[in-house]
């Protein structure tokens, strides 16, 4: 191992378990992390309480029905736009009688209820508008439930800066499978981190096979219900590019031994492979509750978090290699990840724009990958070391945004003038 820092993510570290019910900040609490993990608190109200919650603003419906059975103290939304919808939902949920929560509104919203006085923040935030909250939920001190993955991978440096050894207790249904299973060795004992794949909807499919298929075919995930983004992530396997970063991060594993297998049943969650051959698996059915749970609730577990599986039944389990010709987004994540710097912001800012681009119709789903891979090797040298700013992310990502919008319209106009030749 090398000398390093403690990880930022690392079970062994001395928590309280008897410091009483816990105050969580939800920040995303209207996508899919955000109501599952309010759906826990629900269920154990003597264990949590949420003070504050943050969303977009698209929904404020379910924002304000959400505030009213949590009785939070403050509430924000992204768009102020959103703000007099809000207030007459909250009005519509809370009667005359009940004082409203404090409405906050605008694009540093969420950064500002990260940093209220809580115990815990969990980021279920899409997208790497999520580094502020995590900045701030950080540098105020608190322990940071962390599923907005994108946070940590374009500001890594700045996150790794500010976080204490254990501040960071990982989301994910892989890094929560790393955490827990890490706890079964000292790091020392560490040879490898495995992350599983489900695969995708196009697993066993060659790069030739990929080049025509539809919206609807990438949107069709087989074990896993999540937003579209995540979802064509899933199915590009940019999103095991974007964990491979984040292991790397969070537990200081070089990248030349963080494995990556695809497993399509999804119940093997991850693996630590350790010096003496034996290797712990995390298993449980599909079913983000329980993550969410090891996130708000350690070094306690929540009893019937998520489901258990029936053992009395049976059931096969596979593990296959990953097909990296069909699938090059994990390597070109090992790259960038290599790189450091700005250079994971420019990728992950320019899979967002692709993504974009092919949940529209204006890029084919092989353009994906590969426009990420021609805007990351445009980049060139990034911005590395101490230097590296909050400032300079920004601009590396609004630089790979506009890029990567170029080459897509770029490889739309070419197709059309194909298609007509």
């Amino acid at each position: 191992m090398s000398d390093s820092p403690a990880p930022l993510a690392d079970p062994h570290i001395a928590f309280d378990p008897s410091e009483g019910r816990r105050d969580i900040v939800v920040l995303g609490s209207t996508g899919s992390i955000g109501t599952q993990a309010i759906d826990l608190v629900l269920r154990n109200p003597a264990r949590f309480r949420v003070t504050a919650l943050s969303a977009a603003g698209g929904r404020v419906g379910l924002l304000a029905e959400q505030a009213r059975k949590l009785r939070v103290r403050s509430v924000a939304v992204a768009r102020e736009d959103a703000v007099p919808a809000l207030r007459e939902a909250l009005k519509a949920q809370y009667g005359s009688a009940e004082p409203l929560p404090e409405i906050l509104a605008g694009p540093d919203a969420a950064t500002e209820v990260a940093a209220s006085p809580c115990h815990t923040v969990l980021n279920g935030i899409t997208g790497s508008i999520g580094l502020a909250p995590t900045l701030a939920a950080l540098e105020a001190g608190r322990t940071l439930a962390l599923a907005n993955k994108e946070s940590l991978i374009v500001g890594g440096p700045l996150v790794k800066a500010l976080a204490k050894p254990g501040q960071i207790i990982p989301v994910d249904s892989e890094h929560a499978a790393l955490f827990q299973a890490l706890a079964g060795g000292t790091r020392a004992d560490v040879r490898k981190l495995v992350v599983t794949a489900s695969g995708g909807p196009f697993r066993g499919r060659t790069k030739a096979e990929l080049a025509h298929v539809t919206r609807e075919d990438a949107l069709a995930h087989p074990t896993w219900a999540m937003g579209p983004v995540i979802t064509v992530n899933s199915a590009t396997l940019v999103n095991k590019g974007l964990e491979v970063i984040e292991a790397h991060l969070l537990y200081d594993i070089p990248f030349d031994r963080i494995e990556v297998v695809v497993h399509p049943q999804s119940y093997v969650h991850s693996m630590v492979e350790f010096t003496d051959g034996s290797t712990l698996a995390q298993a449980t059915p599909p079913d983000m509750r329980g993550p969410i749970a090891i996130g708000i609730g350690w070094p306690e577990r929540v009893p019937d978090a998520a489901p258990a599986f029936d053992w009395s039944k049976a059931s096969t389990w596979e593990f296959y290699p990953l097909d990296n010709d069909a699938f090059p987004s994990v390597g070109l994540a090992r790259h960038v990840g290599t790189l450091a710097g700005t250079a994971p912001a420019v990728f992950n800012a320019a899979n967002e724009e692709c993504v974009d681009a092919f949940l529209a119709g204006r890029l084919p789903f092989t353009g994906i990958v590969d426009t990420v891979a021609e805007v990351v090797a445009e980049h060139g040298s990034p911005r590395t070391g101490t230097s590296l700013t909050v400032t300079d992310v920004l601009e590396a990502e609004t630089w790979a945004r506009a890029r990567a919008r170029e080459i897509a319209v770029q490889t739309a106009a070419q197709a059309t003038a194909e298609a007509r030749a």
